[in-house]
């Protein structure tokens, strides 16, 4: 589970020029949660377009350059902190695995 402390310092941060609100942590036990099995990240010169789906439901985000990259360090930042905490963490990302989830031939049917 995040750092409720550092989950409502994300929530604080500027986005496009909008100071929101600080977040109270009983706030954040009780917001809706929605489990990503799938994340999609597209991109423009101008903006970021990072999707989040789980079974039917998708929600997408735009982003500026400078917003993504924050977010990549925001990660990085949390993710240190986790395995410091918990142990490495086994993942690798491959470009080339084709979700399941997607319609069309799985890599053996490729032929």
């Amino acid at each position: 589970m995040a750092n409720l402390a550092s989950v409502s310092e994300l929530c604080q941060m500027c986005v496009c020029g909008v100071q929101y609100k600080p977040m109270k942590p009983d706030d954040l036990k009780k917001a809706p949660k929605l489990f990503a099995e799938n994340i999609k990240i597209g991109y423009t010169p101008e903006y970021f377009v990072m999707g989040l789906s789980s079974g039917s439901q998708a929600q997408i985000y735009s982003l500026t350059p400078g917003h993504a990259k924050r977010l990549l360090q925001y990660l990085e930042h949390e993710l240190k902190n986790f395995e410091e905490q918990h142990g490495k963490i086994n993942a690798e990302w491959n470009p080339n695995i084709v979700s399941p989830m997607q319609p069309g031939k799985m890599p053996g049917e490729l032929s």
